[in-house]
């Protein structure tokens, strides 16, 4: 367990742990079960760096400055997938799958930023951003609870996603997770999921909204069938998944995730 553990921040953001650690790709698809205790350890990070830059600044710079934790916790290895994963997807199809398919995956693996992955850099910080300002008016419970569990549900759906998708290539990180990371992995991490919102709703149901559990087995629900459906897209675009498209839903997912959390509130309120 602890191995895991150390392997997936090693893995997801660069929390400095022991370097000596050694492991084989199996080891590494395996950590997959244990990605949402980092990120309920990066939605921790994430509170502390609203209480203490809240300290000096206004609010509105307390967000972007919470966003750049995040971004930086992650090494912005999450982004850079999601740059990439959109400059393929913006190559034209020709009509023949096979080519456009090794294209888009060329691309993709272009270590340059083309002009569509800057802009879905700039949109996904721009949304997140302007969706935590909007939270921030409703109560305090549902602004930081919706920081502590974005990452969680994002590492989440990572997961999820491996469980349903296929390798579009023959080698890299998208072809050790979605050949060695199975059922186990995907349970582990729901049940992992599940335990977080259990202590939640136990430890502070008195600020939350009194429907808050319904809400929360809604957005498992949404979250995984909202996973279903990129698979299936990138299924379609590239053949199958890729380190950098795991990246992407993980992008996606947080946005997702966070529009959740205001609709509900809209409705509940």
């Amino acid at each position: 367990m602890i191995k895991k553990l150390l392997l997936a921040f090693q893995f997801l953001t660069i929390i400095p742990v022991k370097k000596t650690l050694t492991a084989d790709e199996n080891d590494i698809a395996k950590s997959s079960s244990v990605f949402v205790i980092v990120g309920f350890i990066q939605g921790i990070l994430l509170i502390a760096a609203d209480y203490v830059s809240g300290i000096f600044f206004h609010h509105d710079l307390v967000i972007a400055m919470v966003l750049l934790v995040l971004v930086l916790s992650n090494g912005g290895f999450h982004l850079d997938g999601l740059a990439d994963t959109f400059d393929a997807i913006a190559v034209k199809s020709s009509g023949n799958f096979e080519k456009d398919k090794e294209k888009r995956l060329a691309v993709m693996k272009d270590s340059s930023t083309g002009p569509i992955g800057v802009l879905a850099i700039a949109f996904a910080l721009f949304l997140k951003y302007a969706a935590l300002k909007n939270l921030s008016h409703f109560l305090p419970f549902t602004y930081y609870s919706s920081l502590l569990l974005m990452p969680v549900f994002s590492k989440w759906a990572m997961v999820v996603s491996m469980l349903h998708g296929k390798a579009a290539r023959d080698n890299g990180l998208g072809k050790i997770f979605m050949s060695k990371a199975g059922f186990k992995e995907a349970a582990v991490s729901t049940l992992l999921l599940i335990v977080i919102l259990i202590l939640i709703q136990l430890l502070l149901s008195r600020y939350a909204l009194g429907n808050q559990h319904i809400f929360y087995a809604m957005l498992l629900g949404v979250l995984c069938f909202f996973c279903r459906v990129l698979v299936y897209f990138f299924n379609k675009r590239f053949g199958g998944l890729t380190g950098d498209t795991l990246g992407a839903i993980s992008e996606l997912t947080e946005i997702a995730f966070l529009f959740m959390v205001i609709i509900w509130l809209r409705l509940s309120i």
